[in-house]
Formats: C-alpha cells, structure tokens, sequence
C-alpha cells in the first residue's frame, strides 16, 4: 500500500467514526426520551411489550409465563394494561395449567433477561416498578453495542469490497443513515440482532477469504492498492490459525443466531456454510459448531418455556390425532351427546382425562372444529365430511378474546388478499422496499454485475445474497392472508430488514459509477437523501405506519 492510499484509508475511517459516533448519538437521545403511548411505559408496541413481558417475567419470578405481567394495571387510570399484548400464546404449562407466554422465541429475550439481572443486582430496581427508566437503560445496554456492532462490520465490508474512496464514503452514509435499522434500535426487537449478526459473517467470510476486491478482476489483481483497500489478514502459523478457527467459530454461531431471530435467514445459513467450505475446507467443523452452540440455545430455551422445540408461531393448527370417533349413528353437523360421551371414553382410555371428568364442548374460530374442555386440558373435535375425530390442542393462537381471529384482526393485520397487490405495495408502494428505501434500487444491479464480472470468490457470494433474497421475498409473497400483512403495523416492510448489510455490501461497488458524472452525484445524493428522509420520518417509533401509508391515507387511497 502506497503513502497516499494509507492516507487516504486512515482519513476514511475517520470519516466513518464521524458517521457510526452521530449515528449512536442520534439512537441513544431517541432512547433516553423513549416513552409509550399511553406515558406509563417505554414500550412502544405490543410487539415490544411481548418481549419485555418475559424479560421481566423471567427474572422477576422465574417463570416463562406472563401471566402476571399482562395482568399488570395502571395505579390511577385501572382500565389501562400497559404490558398487556397481542402477540402472546396460550397453552398448558408444566404445571398442568393454562398460562400466556409471549409468541417470540424466547432465545434473545432470555439473553436480555440476563442483562437485566445484572442491572436488577446492581441497581435493585425491577421493570415492573421502573418500566421507564429501566427500559431505557436495559436498551442502551443492548441496543447501542448491537448497532455499534453493526456499523463496525458492515463498513469493514464496505472497506474491502468498494472501489475508490467516494463510494465507501457513500455507502458509510447508507449504512449509518440510510436503512430503516435506526429506529428500530429504539425498541426491543429481533430485527436488529438478526441484521448485526448477518454483518459479523459477511465481515469474516471477507476476512478470511481475503476480501473479494471489487466488481472485476482487474482490480482484484491491484490488491486494493489503488483504493486503499487494508491488508488481508494472513492466516499462516498457529497463532494466526487459531484466530481464523475462532472467525469461523463465530461465523456459524452469527449465521445461526440471525435464523434464530430471523426464520428466513435460514437459507442464508446454508448458503454461508457453503461459501466458507468452498474457500477453505479447514472451517466446516468450527462453523458448524458455532451453529450447534446456538441451536443448543434457540431449541433449550424453547423448550424450557414451552416444552417444545417448535418455537410458539409453529403451533397454529391441530395436533395429532387421538382417536377416531364412531359412536354417533346421526348425520348431525354438531357434536351431540353421543359424541361427547365417545370423546370421554377414548380420552379417559388414552389416560388424558379422568372418566368422570366434565367435558365442555363450544365453537372454534376454525371452521368444522370444536374446543372440548377439561378442567385446565383442552382438545380438538374435528369434523371431516361424516367423520369425527379428537386430536390434541396445538393452536395456541385460539384463546378467549384473541385478537388473531377473523373479524378482530384491523388495519393491516386483515390480511392482502390479492397477491399482486401485495407485491406491488411491497415493492414499490405504501411499504416498498424501493420507494422507501431508494437505495436498494442499486442492489439488482450490484448482484446481476457481481455475478457476471466479478472475481469467483464474488460471483459465489453474490449468487448466494441473490438465491437467497428471492427466496426469503417470495416466502413472504405467498404466505397464508394472515401473514400477509406487510409486518403488521411497522415504518417498512420489516421481515427483510436483516438483509440490510448484504445489500450494502452489494450495492458499494455500484456507487463507484455515480462518481463520474455531476448528473450521477445527484442522482445518487437523491437516492440517499430519500432514503435519509424515511428513516428519519420513522424515530418517533418503528411500530407505526410507513410515513407513504399515512400520506396516502391522507390523501384518502386507503380505507381506515
């Protein structure tokens, strides 16, 4: 590296400090004012308010159930629950009882969990009795160094795989400012770790392969010295081995932490074990048990709190069968006593239920199903065509009042009905991945270029951002109506927020054709600038709508 391009790298990173330090400073003012709707707490949604439920829970009574929480009410206005929430299950407990949990996998909750009894030990303040303060610290705890965290390695790999000094310093500015990542910093969500954990794995599969250079082989055969590209780490001699078997420790264990936060990241996963075996044979083993490391965690946790390894959104149907009922002689739609008395006997025989328990039978939200009730056991009484059925309950989303049945979803939560609607608002309309965030219009770009021009070492990871950015799209596409709800009410189309530092890492080497033209600079100052704009519409809170929603309700395109 020549005297002007070390120069130029330490001038650069400086700049990037000056981004990341206004960056933390603009989320940890948010944080330290952050306040709920309702001023009793600094939950911003039931979202939120599900996570700190069991974060408080755990540590506050030693229990994964948040019964107590939820059921907390305001001192002077009783009618207000402000940890009440939507996003919680209900099903029987270890201790043969009904309890609500919180509907988020419980591994990053537990962890924050942990956090917070330090702060309890230290301070002995409790969330329930401080819910605004101590949500506050507890989000400066986990939150700042999380985005910190982000930052640093999402502009390590701006550092190794941008051109020339003018697009790394764009894209830094995208990074800090420019995804929707920042407001999201200012609540207790899973979008943010799943985001900075993806940034570590890109970060070291561009470390330990050497950084992939840029956009041609040309370049790549400079060794950055053009650029200022840093020297690649050597990974020869058994210290500098060692730390590589660490990197690639920490690689699986951050591609296996972003699917625990992120389901979808799965496949992105798969696609990094692939892509660190194809550099370099020696770093299956510590990657996958890296992975091992967080799966012990995500299913242990799971089951601690639910004593299943699915996590609760997996649990919204029937469960296995019990028995097949004959009794009934009648053509009847309903279950009558007949039938009742054959569920007795086959749950009585199965051992489920005393033979004179009493058996409550009422309507499911479910077409031709049916809760049969004992005492604190619940089953499911199934009609397909003239045959009856008993399967056990496993639709813990069904519970009295929930708000995840037809006719009390709102907004939103209704559901898209026309698919093509739902990718055209998506995309490019009120919760557009491109509308809102206009500079991921370089990221299709950045991959069809990458894939055709690039060094292997690119075209590997590109076609792996590329496979897997289209798979995770149209899983959301082709949901249930349910599911297709854009996030619920969220600043963005939120599910695919954890690509964020992927598509960065894609669309850097694609800034550098902006430079060239006064007319290019604008264009890409203006797709900065919007991108800026929507964020920044967005501090107030991440759980409201996308600042297009409001405008176009405004404007009365859309129903209330």
């Amino acid at each position: 590296m020549t005297e002007q391009a070390a120069c130029d790298v330490k001038a650069r990173r400086s700049a990037y400090l000056v981004f990341a330090l206004i960056a933390l400073a603009l989320t940890a003012g948010r944080i330290s004012v952050v306040t709920g709707r309702d001023g009793t707490t600094a939950f911003l949604s039931a979202n939120d308010r599900s996570r700190w439920c069991t974060v408080a829970s755990l540590v506050e009574h030693g229990t994964y159930a948040i019964d107590s929480q939820i059921q907390i009410a305001d001192p002077v206005r009783r009618h207000i629950y402000p940890w009440q929430t939507i996003d919680k299950v209900r099903h029987l407990g270890a201790d043969d009882k009904q309890h609500y949990y919180s509907s988020k996998p419980p591994l990053f909750p537990t962890a924050v969990a942990g956090i917070y009894k330090v702060v309890n030990l230290v301070t002995g303040m409790t969330l329930t009795d401080q819910p605004i303060y101590l949500t506050r610290i507890l989000l400066t705890l986990v939150n700042l160094p999380l985005l910190a965290l982000f930052f640093f390695a999402t502009m390590g790999c701006i550092e190794r795989i941008g051109k020339n000094d003018w697009s790394k310093r764009m894209a830094a500015l995208g990074c800090c400012f420019g995804t929707m990542l920042l407001p999201f910093a200012i609540s207790l969500n899973n979008h943010l770790p799943a985001a900075t954990a993806t940034a570590v794995v890109a970060w070291i599969y561009l470390v330990t392969v050497g950084g992939i250079g840029t956009l041609n082989a040309e370049a790549n055969a400079s060794g950055g010295a053009k650029t200022g590209t840093p020297k690649d780490m050597d990974f020869t001699g058994s210290d500098s081995q060692k730390r590589s078997q660490l990197l690639y420790l920490l690689a699986g264990a951050g591609a296996a932490f972003a699917a625990a936060n992120e389901l979808p990241a799965f496949s992105m996963l798969v696609f990094w074990f692939g892509l660190f075996a194809w550099a370099n044979r020696a770093s299956v083993l510590p990657f996958v048990a890296g992975v091992v490391v967080v799966a012990l965690g995500f299913f242990g946790t799971n089951w601690l709190a639910h004593q299943s390894l699915r996590p609760p959104y997996a649990h919204r149907g029937n469960g296995p069968t019990i028995a097949v009922l004959d009794a009934s002689d009648t053509d009847s739609t309903e279950p009558d006593e007949a039938i009742v008395r054959e569920i007795r006997t086959c749950l009585s025989e199965a051992g489920l239920i005393a033979s004179n328990d009493a058996l409550q039978v009422s309507e499911s939200d479910e077409a031709a199903r049916w809760i049969v009730r004992s005492d604190e056991r619940q089953f499911a009484l199934l009609l397909a065509g003239n045959r009856w059925s008993v399967a056990r309950w496993d639709d813990w989303y069904e519970y009295p009042n929930t708000y995840w049945k037809d006719g009390a979803r709102r907004g939103v939560d209704k559901g898209e009905s026309s698919k093509l609607v739902y990718l055209a608002q998506m995309t490019f309309g009120h919760h557009g991945l491109f509308s809102l965030t206009p500079l991921w219009l370089l990221v299709p770009v950045g991959l069809l270029v990458g894939m055709v021009r690039g060094s292997s070492e690119s075209r590997r990871l590109m076609l792996a951002i590329s496979v897997a950015s289209i798979v995770c799209f149209l899983f959301y596409l082709n949901r249930p109506l349910i599911d297709r709800n854009y996030g619920g009410v969220s600043i963005c189309f939120r599910w695919l927020l954890w690509f964020a530092p992927l598509w960065l890492l894609v669309a850097t080497p694609v800034m550098a054709w902006f430079e060239t033209t006064a007319a290019r600079r604008g264009t890409l100052y203006a797709m900065l600038a919007l991108s800026v704009f929507s964020m920044s519409a967005s501090l107030e809170s991440p759980w409201q709508s996308p600042w297009l929603y409001r405008f176009w309700q405004f404007l009365g395109w859309l129903g209330t």
